[in-house]
This record gives C-alpha cells, sequence and structure tokens, in this order.
C-alpha cells in the first residue's frame, strides 16, 4: 500500500516521491463518458469511437511499418525511399495523434499499447526480417487500402449519426493524408527505364 504523504516536524508536506502506485481503472476501455456537451447521444459516441479505436489500431500498425521499412530498405532506390519512408512515418504519428484524440474528445478511451493493437488491427503481421523493396511496397499499400476502405465507410457512418467533428477530421485529415500516401508509393513501382527511353 503506498504511503501517504506525511508532515515533517515543521508541519510542511514530505518531498518524497511515493512509488509502486496501483488503484482501479478511472474509465473501463469501450465505455464513453458524458463529461463534455457535444449533443451526441450515447450510443453514437460509442458506435464512433469503437470504430474509431479500430482505425487507431490500424494507423499505428502502418505507422510502425512505415519505421520498420526505413530502417531495413536496401538496394539503389534506398536513400529515396529511406527518406519518404520516415517522412510518411511521420505523418502517421501525427494522424495517430490525432484519431486518439477525437476518441478522447467523444468521452472513450484510446487504445494504446502495442499488444492490444496487435490484437486489434486488420493488417497483415510482417516477418521480421528484411525483404525486397517491391515487397515493401506492396505491404505498405494493402495497408493503405484497409485503412482508406474503413475511413470512407466511417466517415458516412459518422454523417448518417450526426458527427460532424469526426466526418470532417475523418476526410481532411486521414482519408486525404493517406490518399497522398498511396499515390507516392505506388509512382515507385511503374516499371520505367533509367537510362534509355523505349521507342
Amino acid at each position: 500500500m503506498p504511503k501517504k504523504l506525511t508532515s515533517n516536524n515543521h508541519g510542511r508536506l514530505n518531498a518524497q516521491p511515493r512509488f509502486h502506485q496501483k488503484a482501479r481503472e478511472i474509465q473501463p476501455y469501450g465505455t464513453v463518458t458524458h463529461a463534455l456537451p457535444l449533443e451526441l447521444e450515447e450510443p453514437v459516441r460509442l458506435e464512433v469511437t469503437e470504430q474509431l479505436n479500430q482505425l487507431l489500431a490500424d494507423t499505428m500498425t502502418l505507422r510502425d511499418l512505415y519505421k520498420k521499412s526505413h530502417w531495413q530498405v536496401a538496394g539503389p532506390t534506398f536513400y529515396q525511399l529511406h527518406l519518404l519512408f520516415d517522412k510518411h512515418f511521420d505523418e502517421q504519428v501525427e494522424l495517430v495523434d490525432t484519431i486518439a484524440e477525437r476518441v478522447q474528445i467523444l468521452g472513450g478511451v484510446s487504445i494504446a499499447m502495442a499488444h492490444d493493437v496487435a490484437e486489434t488491427t486488420q493488417i497483415e503481421r510482417p516477418p521480421r526480417g528484411r525483404e525486397e523493396v517491391p515487397v515493401q511496397l506492396s505491404r505498405l499499400l494493402d495497408a493503405h487500402q484497409i485503412i482508406i476502405r474503413h475511413c470512407r465507410t466511417l466517415a458516412r457512418r459518422a454523417s448518417e449519426l450526426g458527427d460532424d467533428g469526426t466526418n470532417d477530421m475523418i476526410v481532411s485529415d486521414v482519408l486525404r493524408a493517406n490518399e497522398m500516401h498511396v499515390w507516392f508509393l505506388s509512382e515507385h513501382l511503374v516499371e520505367m527505364p533509367l537510362v534509355k527511353a523505349e521507342d
């Protein structure tokens, strides 16, 4: 049991840190609170936060897949892809925060830990080892496709439910960024001559 904050002989608080504290959760995962007056009913917020947490788990997985690709890319396009993968990683980091904060705004609890994300994501787990560039690119594109499909479905559903804030975030931030990433990745899979143009 943690020590209580005590006073010293002069009646002042003791600055000794209290370690190893434990207590029950203040909000279980999968629930929503009524903290903010958002004019959205509880069933709406429950449904949307569940879907946002799925999107969050997939986005966190894609983020980490970019970092894996950044570290392990090899071959003649190493420099360009090493930089591109890191740029996309940074942009996915921002999306992770955006989605997680939306869950919290709606009164939910954002998924956070790696093992929970791994159990939840729809994105296929890659091998631990290094893969060829075309496989890395294809794997990233497949992950984006899962997220884009979910974004379109969730944006429409949020609109139907009157959750304009979620709809706007999904379309303006998450969907558009993922579409842009797909464009940049796809162009690296176009087979083009490097030295002499075809007649």
